[in-house]
């Protein structure tokens, strides 16, 4: 039966020492005896993955539920921990418990959809680099050696890295990594163009431009596309500006009809 230990082992007074149950769990077969050993270790460490929950209260999650989550997360570590490899279980159930309680909120709360593909390769990533810890210390995983751990390609354990930083959504009002002037993400989208109006109504009226008698259509080009006053054109076509004016009005309002026409049609 595990029992607690001195301070001087372990960080916690929640973690019981559990080494001699855990030899003796790794060599039993399947069955009764095996089940209920399984039982009292993770029985005896589940103050600590009520701790670990704890530190994850006001997210989002009620604490039973953090509890539950945590509790699943130690049996994986129980059901996974190697007392051959040497390290304190403590050190593997710690990030194993804490993963599972991330996944959870990724899981239940992103902030933007994921496909699942990403959520599988971001799970593979994550065992995978739980269990490359029991044996590299003082660095975290290459991308090499986590796509050799979980047989995946290197180009996969990226995209599943980069899903384990991508819970929540980024401000548009944070300042952008590396920036000294309080220049943020929204500083740097653009912005809808006026111009694009412009286009869409030249489009609609360009096949009824081409249709105008001539004199008409270069009085219009003169005006909207030349930017010229009334009276230039009027000097330049040697007639008054009252009888340019009239043009004018008449072609759009005849374009207008036109165009309002061709869009009902």
């Amino acid at each position: 039966m595990p029992t607690k230990a001195s301070a001087k082992h372990h960080p916690h007074n929640d973690a019981p020492d559990t080494a001699p149950a855990f030899r003796e769990l790794a060599g039993l077969p399947p069955g009764h005896r095996r089940d209920t050993l399984r039982a009292e270790i993770v029985e005896a460490w589940l103050p600590m993955a009520d701790r670990l929950a704890g530190r994850f209260r006001n997210r989002g999650e009620s604490y039973d539920d953090l509890r539950q989550v945590a509790a699943l997360g130690l049996v994986k570590a129980v059901d996974r921990y190697d007392p051959e490899r040497g390290n304190a279980f403590e050190s593997y159930a710690v990030p194993t418990i804490s993963g599972e309680i991330k996944r959870h909120f990724r899981d239940h709360m992103w902030t933007l959809h994921v496909p699942r593909r990403v959520q599988e390769l971001r799970n593979r990533v994550r065992f995978a680099t739980q269990d490359l810890s029991q044996t590299i210390s003082g660095r975290r995983p290459t991308v090499a050696e986590i796509a050799e751990q979980a047989n995946m390609s290197e180009e996969d354990v990226r995209v599943g890295l980069q899903a384990l930083e991508s819970f929540t959504a980024l401000s548009l009002d944070a300042e952008l990594p590396g920036s000294e002037d309080g220049y943020s993400l929204s500083d740097a989208l653009g912005s809808p163009d006026p111009a694009l109006d412009t286009v869409v109504d030249r489009e609609s009226v360009r096949y009824r431009l081409a249709a105008l008698p001539e004199r008409e259509r270069a009085i219009l080009y003169m005006r909207f596309f030349g930017d010229m006053t009334q009276s230039r054109i009027a000097e330049q076509l040697g007639i008054s500006q009252m009888h340019v004016s009239r043009l004018i009005n008449r072609c759009c309002c005849r374009l207008r009809e036109q165009v309002m026409r061709d869009a009902a049609a």
